[in-house]
């Protein structure tokens, strides 16, 4: 079975299509699941948008929601089309997004961390001239709040969780002793999904979310794993599907698995 559980559309202001436009590109990729889940709103904020380009307007949420249910039943028979959202983790307002989610009838949600201490994990000049204390302190706290995240009780699957890599490859030799597999064994414990996210070549990273020695560590602590484009087009739907199938077998996984209604769907890898 393929499926894709990371997909965006023209809401966010990011990226382009429809949400059409990427259920009819899963149907051509071959996929029978596609998620949609775009970025959620700023919950915390007063503002309808504060940031235009970056997640949709709350007063568009519903909309949202409304469209997918729709294209749900549409296309029934066809691909099946699963209700998912990207939110942002921020602990301090994290009651104030669990209130508004919990509304809506999500099969699934993916919790990414997108910024530490105030700042995108893609911003570049955050890493200029930062000593190599600082740079540890900055890893740690970014892993601090995926553990919290996974902690949370308000996600299936955490997104890109090595993704500060994205637009600094280095990130990934910032020496932090143990702080993967510490946050791996949390993730397991709560029985949260991480997703392979293909979209790392988009952010100049060197490869896909996470990388393969955080996925050996992963499938060491019995880490689900699922899958996701994080597609901002829709002909990125279903990207690198096969080669990461492949890869997952390289490392040694069995299986892999998707959310329906909340609920984990076991799928074994290709053979």
């Amino acid at each position: 079975m393929k499926f894709d559980l990371h997909t965006h559309h023209f809401r966010c202001g990011h990226a382009d299509g429809t949400i059409r436009d990427y259920v009819e590109a899963g149907i051509k990729q071959g996929l029978q699941v596609i998620g949609i889940s775009d970025h959620s709103p700023y919950f915390a904020y007063n503002e309808d948008q504060p940031f235009p380009k970056i997640t949709m307007k709350k007063s568009e949420f519903e909309g949202y929601v409304q469209e997918v249910l729709k294209l749900k039943e549409e296309y029934a028979g066809k691909i099946e089309v699963l209700l998912g959202i990207e939110s942002d983790f921020f602990p301090e307002s994290a009651s104030i997004y669990q209130a508004e989610l919990v509304q809506y009838p999500f099969d699934y949600i993916i919790g990414s961390v997108h910024h530490t201490f105030g700042v995108s994990i893609f911003n570049k000049s955050r890493w200029k001239g930062l000593q190599p204390d600082k740079a540890i302190e900055t890893k740690s706290e970014y892993y601090r709040l995926i553990r919290a995240s996974a902690q949370s009780g308000m996600f299936q699957i955490l997104g890109h969780i090595d993704a500060m890599k994205g637009n600094y490859p280095a990130f990934s030799g910032i020496k932090t002793p143990e702080v993967i597999d510490e946050t791996l064994k949390i993730i397991a414990d709560s029985n949260v999904a991480i997703e392979i996210n293909t979209s790392g070549k988009t952010k100049l990273s060197g490869g896909w979310y996470p990388s393969d020695d955080i996925l050996e560590r992963a499938l060491h602590f019995g880490v689900d794993v699922t899958f996701g484009s994080d597609a901002h087009k829709p002909s990125r739907v279903g990207d690198e599907w096969d080669e990461v199938a492949q890869r997952l077998q390289e490392i040694g996984f069995k299986r892999w698995v998707f959310y329906r209604q909340k609920q984990k769907q076991i799928v074994p890898l290709p053979r």
